[in-house]
């Protein structure tokens, strides 16, 4: 017969493994936060979210002991597993996509395409801290505590690093947002003198308007700020989130302004609260497919005269 040598895992790789795993799934938990806006399902959106961070977590802390071990050939399903966060990627696009038409107004497929893009950076970062977590205990030649110790050190950097790379601005960072003026002239609704619609037709529409009607005015900070806001899609994006912080009981407007670059959202919500409209405009993201470096697009031209 022949006798086939198994491989055991040792107790202090079973240490590292462990502790990289824990802290690769609490990198994904701390940024579960910055996500409730955009994955609606509370307890099975949360569920699905540590899931796949521990999973992510788990690949990146078996990676150096498999090397270690001198086990190549497991360490190729990290080709899989990059593979499968692109699908997950693929599925919460897809899911969202089937949302749309349940919702108050669209949220448009730049912002779902953000928020895919998020969903499956975020598990790269519980990949690559458990990764680091793992390497550091590994190669530090003290005993397990101390490299344990340097470890979870190693992880929450690389972690407080990786959160600050992936942020993402939002409105606020650009722009001031302000409570606009609602008026009703003629069947055309204004805020801030700005023309918004011809819309409302009926004696119930414009008084529906002028009585809980809400509307901000968003002015951008610099003139070439314009650039974000002025996309359809970014306006889109805060529109979509101002109806669903506040609801909405009918109509709901986006506009701009061409001649200053202000930007109008103005609703009838369920919930009358302007101080969380102005806040939840303000802190809508900033889309990536809307963002153009202001001092990049300077140096590029200036090297193009």
């Amino acid at each position: 017969m022949i006798k086939v040598e198994q491989q055991q895992i040792l107790p202090e790789e079973i240490s590292v493994i462990v502790v990289a795993v824990l802290l690769g799934t609490l990198a994904r938990a701390l940024v579960l936060k910055e996500d409730y806006r955009q994955y609606p399902s509370y307890p099975n959106g949360l569920l699905i979210n540590i899931i796949t961070g521990f999973v992510a977590a788990a690949l990146g802390a078996v990676a150096i002991p498999a090397l270690m071990s001198k086990n190549y050939i497991a360490v190729t399903f990290l080709t899989l597993a990059l593979q499968q966060f692109r699908d997950v990627r693929k599925m919460e696009k897809e899911s969202l996509s089937d949302l749309e038409y349940t919702e108050y107004t669209y949220r448009g497929n730049a912002y779902i395409d953000g928020i895919a893009k998020t969903f499956e950076s975020r598990n790269y970062i519980a990949f690559i801290t458990a990764f680091f977590t793992s390497l550091t205990i590994t190669i530090l030649p003290f005993n397990l505590w101390v490299n344990v110790m340097a470890g979870i050190i190693a992880g929450l950097t690389v972690f407080y690093f990786l959160k600050r790379f992936t942020k993402g601005k939002s409105i606020g960072d650009i722009a001031q947002v302000k409570p606009g003026k609602i008026e009703v002239k003629n069947s055309s609704l204004f805020v801030d003198g700005i023309f918004v619609s011809n819309l409302l037709g009926t004696d119930n529409a414009e008084k529906l308007f002028k009585e809980e009607g809400l509307a901000v005015v968003i002015y951008p900070k610099e003139d070439h700020f314009r650039i974000n806001l002025d996309n359809f899609g970014q306006r889109q994006a805060a529109l979509f989130e101002a109806t669903r912080a506040l609801g909405n009981k009918r109509y709901h407007f986006s506009r701009k302004d061409y001649e200053k670059g202000r930007v109008v959202i103005t609703l009838v919500p369920i919930k009358q609260d302007i101080d969380a409209l102005v806040e939840v405009v303000k802190k809508c993201p900033l889309l990536e497919s809307a963002k153009k470096s202001h001092n990049v697009m300077k140096t590029n031209l200036k090297g193009e005269e």
